[in-house]
C-alpha cells in the first residue's frame, strides 16, 4: 500500500502588514517614534539652521568670535539641543526596528548600527561646538593666545564641526536605506515613504560628497539633494503620527500552525 509523504514546510510569505502578534500596542509605539522623530528634528533644525547659523561666518573670525559672544546663552541652548536630539535618533532606531524590524531582521539591526554610529559621531563632534564657546567666552584663552588667535580659534572650531556634521551626515543618510527596505518589504505604511526614504538617502550622501569635494556648490546643491530626505522623513512621520501601522491578525510568519486533534 502506498503511503503519502508529508509535503513539505511551505516557506513563510513576506508579511503584507506588522503581524498583531509582534508588540502588544504597536499604534502607541508607532505614534512614539513619529513623536520622537519630529521632537529630534525640530531640535536639530533649532541647532543647526537656527542658532549656529546665526552665529558662524565663514571666513570671518572676528565676527563669528563677536556673534558668540553676544549670543553665548543661544549657543550653549542650542548645545544642549544638539545632545538630546542625537540621544533621540537612538531611541527612534530602536522603536522602528520593533515596528518594522520583522520584516528582515538583518537589514533592522544594519539599520540600529547606522543609527548607532550617526549617534556617536554627532555627540563627539559637539566638543568642537562647546569649544568655540569656551574659547570666545573665556579670558584665559583671550590671554594665551591673544585676540585675533582666541578668535580664530572660535572659527576653526566651528568649521571642525560644520565638517563633522557632515561626517556623521553620511551615516543618518544611510540609515534611511534600510529604513526604506523595512517600509517596503513590511507594508506597514505606504509603499511610497519607502521609494522616497532610499531616494532621501542618496541625496544625503550627495549632499555630504558636494560639501566635501566641491564646497562652493554646496550652497547650491544643499536645498535641491536635501528635499527628498525632508519628504520622506516628514511623510513617515505625519503616517505613523496620524494613521499608526497596518496590522494583520495573522500569525508571526514561520510559526507553526497548531494541527486539530484528530
Amino acid at each position: 500500500m502506498l503511503t503519502s509523504q508529508p509535503a513539505p514546510h511551505a516557506v513563510p510569505p513576506v508579511p503584507a502588514a506588522l503581524p498583531s502578534s509582534t508588540l502588544c500596542h504597536p499604534q502607541r509605539v508607532a505614534r512614539l517614534a513619529a513623536s520622537l522623530y519630529l521632537l529630534l528634528a525640530v531640535l536639530g533644525a533649532f541647532a543647526h539652521l537656527g542658532a549656529r547659523a546665526a552665529v558662524h561666518v565663514p571666513g570671518d573670525a572676528a565676527e563669528t568670535a563677536d556673534r558668540v559672544r553676544a549670543h553665548a546663552s543661544l549657543v550653549r541652548v542650542a548645545f544642549v539641543a544638539d545632545l538630546v536630539q542625537a540621544t533621540l535618533l537612538l531611541f527612534v532606531g530602536v522603536l522602528l526596528y520593533a515596528l518594522l524590524g520583522h520584516a528582515a531582521r538583518a537589514v533592522g539591526r544594519v539599520m540600529v548600527g547606522l543609527v548607532g554610529v550617526a549617534t556617536a559621531i554627532m555627540c563627539l563632534n559637539l566638543v568642537h561646538h562647546l569649544g568655540a564657546l569656551l574659547v570666545a567666552t573665556e579670558p584665559a584663552y583671550a590671554g594665551a593666545f591673544g585676540p585675533a588667535g582666541a578668535d580664530g580659534v572660535v572659527l576653526l572650531l566651528l568649521d571642525l564641526h560644520r565638517n563633522g556634521y557632515l561626517v556623521a551626515q553620511m551615516f543618518f543618510g544611510l540609515w534611511l536605506a534600510p529604513l526604506g527596505y523595512l517600509v517596503l518589504r513590511s507594508g506597514a505604511v505606504p509603499r511610497v515613504i519607502g521609494v522616497l526614504l532610499v531616494v532621501g538617502c542618496v541625496g544625503y550622501l550627495v549632499d555630504m560628497l558636494v560639501g566635501f569635494l566641491a564646497p562652493a556648490a554646496a550652497a547650491t546643491v544643499t536645498p535641491l539633494a536635501t528635499v527628498p530626505a525632508a519628504l520622506a522623513e516628514l511623510s513617515l512621520i505625519g503616517w505613523l503620527l496620524v494613521r499608526g501601522v497596518r496590522v494583520r491578525g495573522a500569525q508571526v510568519p514561520g510559526a507553526v500552525e497548531p494541527r486539530p486533534a484528530p
